[in-house]
């Protein structure tokens, strides 16, 4: 992995001494923009409200969301994120770290505990020290699990688990994930094994072998071969990168097949499609919405992770103040499941 300090990366930097206790390290950014927005800073440490844990941050992630917000691409994020700044100074949706403090009225953690989680919405995971509501998308930690380990759990397969269960796939059905490679379809190809679903894969040459340790029935590498056209219908597409279309995959669907997207797709067609389609008789498109804050979804994890039925595919790693190298990554489209960034103390 390519390393560079904080003034290659376009980060920089003033840090007070361990005596101020009310400030922590952060990647901060003010404006939308590329990478080169978010620099690493001084930040206000949150403090624990009623109901809530203060974490100790030890390692996130930087993905797809993430990216979306620092650039404000698609520019409708701007309609709930701040229309000429952003609202949010401190990105961030995945985490794993350590119960600092509790607010009043927790009881479902203690100080101490090591736990994981999604924090979609607040966001503020790219620092030394977050808060989250107890009642929020965080669990325990599986033993035996890093905090690296754990930290790419919740987001990429929250996002496979909704479009899973939006299509409600049942054992035994076929299933054709485009994108397998990413943090969304590495966890939505182990996830749909678990239910019994006949998987079929595609991703590039390199990664064929890493897709069919995942459990993937069948693997078409898409740099030799087109699976719009080799006769298969599937009764499930879901395409985890955004890089394909219903229009294209429409061949493959069987009379009642179902196509799902991780985006709204180029001019938002997928969510004006899931509402047309469903009116006719036939192959239809599906957009989930996913819930935010669901405690269930880091509940869930936990228990797929300690059964061996869902491991985090992790492609790199950086530390925090490298995280402007991290987005440049991350952007270049290819990565392999998840970027995770460790945060020091």
């Amino acid at each position: 992995m390519a390393k560079c300090g904080m003034a290659k990366c376009g980060i920089s930097a003033v840090f007070s001494d361990d005596r101020y206790n009310s400030v922590m390290k952060a990647a901060v950014r003010t404006r939308y923009g590329p990478p080169e927005v978010v620099r690493l800073a001084e930040a206000e440490k949150p403090a624990p409200k009623d109901g809530e844990l203060l974490v100790k941050v030890h390692a996130t992630t930087v993905n797809r969301t993430d990216c979306a917000l620092r650039a404000a691409k698609p520019f409708i994020w701007r309609l709930f994120t701040g229309l000429v700044r952003p609202k949010v100074r401190i990105l961030g949706n995945e985490f794993a770290g350590e119960v600092e403090a509790v607010g009043g009225g927790v009881t479902s953690f203690k100080v101490g505990d090591r736990v994981f989680g999604y924090n979609e919405g607040a966001f503020g995971a790219h620092a030394q020290y977050m808060s989250i509501p107890q009642d929020g998308a965080i669990a325990t930690i599986p033993e035996g699990l890093t905090y690296e380990e754990a930290a790419p759990s919740t987001e990429g397969s929250h996002y496979a688990l909704t479009i899973i269960r939006a299509a409600r796939v049942r054992s035994g059905q076929d299933v054709l994930v485009y994108g397998a490679t990413g943090a969304i379809g590495s966890a939505a190809v182990q996830l749909l094994k678990g239910l019994g679903a006949g998987v079929t894969a595609v991703c590039d040459t390199r990664n064929v072998d890493l897709v069919r340790g995942l459990g993937a029935d069948r693997v078409i590498d898409y740099t030799a071969e087109d699976f719009t056209k080799d006769g298969r219908e599937y009764d499930i597409v879901i395409d985890a990168v955004g890089k394909s279309s219903f229009g294209r995959c429409r061949r493959v669907l069987r009379p009642r097949g179902v196509y799902l997207a991780s985006d709204l797709g180029t001019l938002s067609q997928n969510l004006i499609l899931a509402l047309v389609t469903p009116l006719f008789r036939g192959r239809k498109v599906v957009f989930p919405i996913p819930k935010q804050g669901d405690p269930e979804v880091a509940r869930h994890f936990k228990g797929l992770i300690e059964s061996g039925e869902f491991t985090p595919v992790i492609d790199r790693r950086y530390p925090l103040d490298e995280i402007v190298e991290a987005y440049r990554y991350v952007e270049t489209g290819q990565k392999i499941g998840n970027v995770v960034i460790t945060v020091e103390h």
